[in-house]
């Protein structure tokens, strides 16, 4: 009797500690809430393959937000983690490429950039007096920019002996992984073990009766940002050795990923709140969404829906347990009465967002058509008008052809592409067609792609050291010759341009720009007076547009590498735009074609996205049945102008 009463305490005992575990902690339920969740709707989820994709494409949020921790303990925030890693990255590229100077050297340089910038937050918090939102958000500008100057807007080659960092262990553990729990490790050490860490929680609790105790607080500052500095150094060297290359424009809106992470894990913006595990379960979080999205083909736009809902979920969760006063040694000690009722009600909103998870997942995955033949599509942004045209072209054919296709969104970031890229991989697709963000980036994906013997169609820009079966494409360089010739001609061989560029370091922009170039060279008459990045963007190309007209206003034509620039151009010029400056865009969109029918736009280098998508997934059906395919396929390119519009709208 004693025996058996024993041993049913012991499982009571063990039950009851595993479900106060998870009800203490809302970012753990939620985390396991949403595995489960994932699980029961997709059956590639949990491999061992897919979760080590989870957790490299987890590592790099996970190092900077644990940086973040810091700061956000101590009742800051760092805005600029994501351009501090950019920075770093791209010295320490610069510098052992460019410069010459020893890798190892290189590497201390970089994470020296790291710390000085976080010095630099830390002086203007402490000692300027600075909000920490201005000082951080000063030095997200600054750091970007510095990237950019330093590598001209290209990306720049990764040394082979640091890359190793985005390599694997053996063929199967990734080393990004390796080094977000080392840091991790570090992180929680430093927080619970170290002087620095006890200052961070007085300093964030309360910094007036910190600095009445004696704490030197304007130091300790110092040294927290110069933490977050290190970590952000670090992320963004694991980062561009994921990609093999330093990217300038690389972790772009990280900084507000690794801020969620923080406080999806527990901490508090008010500060004084906050650890290590809480974090990276947070980072996790982060992952998993995006993940198992990916795997269930839900659209790219009903993504960013579904995560912002999820994280408000998680966040509301661990507040409702807080308010209710879970976790605490009064509630853990109490009796089954007293506890219980908050236990059930903790569980009954456990079981809410579950069913809240699953039922809007389940309601946005489209499902399987039942084929065998499932294609994944990752574009390098929806966010134009010319990748939604190829978009929907890749739809139609795949509608026809009867296959299931994945279309994914990059958003103009080779990271995010690099990971749907490895979770088609592990998803077992028959063929992938890669749109690329930029063709070195893609490299180390495709390569897993080629090992795991799926063909991988390129899509309108090329894939460098990587096999592909077919490139799908309009010639770039020959359309930049073509928009050139076509302004000169109707300039008359001379006059003053202005040239609008894409965003920097993209393929598309360095190769519309070098056939620009060169075409332009044969027209000793015109000058080309000023050239200025709008990044692919119409708002952008407005404003950009608009100041150039202040400095410049003699100009008489205008070549934008995209429409939407040129339409930006043309609203900025008002009434000149057609009568006495002459505009010409480039890819043939919708809206750039009904500009060249009223005139407005003189012409536009027409790509024909719908055909280029239609073409794609043709090629990749064959490829995936095993047929061989053409090494080069290419979509025509021509000058649109009013005389044959008519014929492409």
């Amino acid at each position: 009797m004693a025996t058996d009463t024993l041993k049913s305490n012991t499982g009571a005992s063990g039950a009851s500690a595993l479900r106060r575990i998870l009800l203490d902690n809302g970012a753990l339920s939620a985390l396991v809430v949403l595995v489960v969740a994932m699980s029961l709707l997709s059956g590639d989820f949990l491999t061992t393959q897919n979760l080590l994709n989870v957790g490299v494409q987890a590592s790099v949020t996970a190092i900077l937000a644990f940086g973040v921790t810091f700061v956000i303990v101590s009742a800051g925030i760092d805005l600029s983690v994501g351009s501090v890693a950019a920075l770093s990255a791209t010295v320490l590229a610069w510098m052992a490429t460019s410069e010459g100077v020893p890798v190892w050297i290189a590497v201390i340089l970089a994470v020296a950039t790291g710390i000085a910038c976080g010095l630099v937050n830390g002086a203007l918090v402490s000692y300027g007096k600075l909000p920490p939102f201005i000082a951080t958000l000063a030095m997200l500008s600054i750091g970007r920019g510095l990237s950019l100057v330093i590598s001209q807007g290209s990306p720049i080659a990764f040394p082979d002996s640091v890359s190793v960092l985005g390599d694997t262990l053996g063929g199967w553990l990734p080393v990004p992984v390796l080094v977000m729990v080392a840091m991790g490790l570090v992180t929680a050490l430093v927080l619970g073990r170290t002087y620095i860490g006890r200052s961070m929680y007085a300093i964030g609790g309360n910094e007036e009766a910190a600095r009445l105790s004696g704490l030197r607080v304007k130091r300790q500052k110092l040294v927290i940002y110069a933490l977050s500095g290190l970590f952000a150094a670090v992320a963004g060297i694991v980062l561009a050795s994921r990609l093999v290359s330093a990217q300038p424009q690389a972790a772009q809106g990280y900084e507000l990923d690794a801020i969620a992470a923080v406080v999806i894990g527990g901490a508090s913006l008010a500060g004084g709140v906050g650890k290590a595990s809480g974090t990276l379960i947070g980072a996790l979080i982060l992952a998993v969404l995006r993940n198992g999205l990916n795997l269930l083909s839900v659209s790219a736009f009903w993504q960013q829906v579904v995560i912002g809902v999820v994280i408000a979920l998680a966040v509301l969760l661990d507040t409702v347990r807080r308010r209710a006063g879970g976790g605490s040694p009064t509630s853990a000690a109490s009796g089954a009465s007293g506890s219980g009722g908050k236990g059930a009600a903790k569980l009954v909103i456990a079981a809410v967002c579950v069913a809240a998870v699953v039922a809007a997942v389940s309601f946005l995955n489209p499902g399987s058509s039942g084929t065998t033949t499932k294609v994944g599509m990752s574009l390098s942004t929806l966010n134009n008008p010319f990748f939604v045209q190829m978009k929907a072209g890749a739809q139609a054919e795949a509608k026809h052809a009867g296959i299931d296709l994945t279309v994914t969104d990059a958003q103009n970031d080779a990271s995010q592409q690099a990971n749907q890229l490895q979770n088609f991989t592990g998803e077992g697709v028959k063929s992938i067609i890669v749109n690329p963000v930029d063709s070195d980036a893609v490299g180390p994906a495709v390569r897993a792609a080629n090992k795991a013997d799926i063909p991988v169609i390129a899509a309108d820009r090329g894939v460098n050291k990587a096999d592909t079966a077919t490139l799908v494409a309009s010639d770039n360089v020959a359309g930049g010759r073509l928009a050139a010739k076509a302004l000169a001609e109707k300039l008359g061989g001379k006059g003053d341009i202005v040239v609008l560029q894409g965003t920097a370091g993209t393929s598309a922009s360095r190769e519309r720009g070098q056939g620009f170039t060169e075409g332009i060279k044969a027209y000793p008459g015109i000058k080309v007076v000023a050239s200025q990045p709008a990044d692919f963007d119409r708002t952008k190309g407005l404003d950009v547009m608009t100041n150039l007209l202040q400095s410049h206003p003699e100009v008489t034509g205008v070549f934008a590498e995209n429409d939407e620039m040129a339409l930006g151009a043309v609203k900025a010029l008002g009434s000149k735009a057609g009568t006495s400056v002459d505009v010409v865009g480039f890819d043939g969109t919708p809206d750039g074609l009904k500009a060249v029918g009223t005139g407005k736009l003189y012409a536009s280098v027409a790509q024909q996205p719908k055909e280029l998508g239609k073409i794609a997934v043709q090629n990749a059906v064959e490829a995936a049945r095993g047929k061989k395919v053409d090494s080069m396929v290419k979509v025509p390119v021509k000058v649109v102008t009013e005389k044959n519009v008519a014929d492409f709208s």
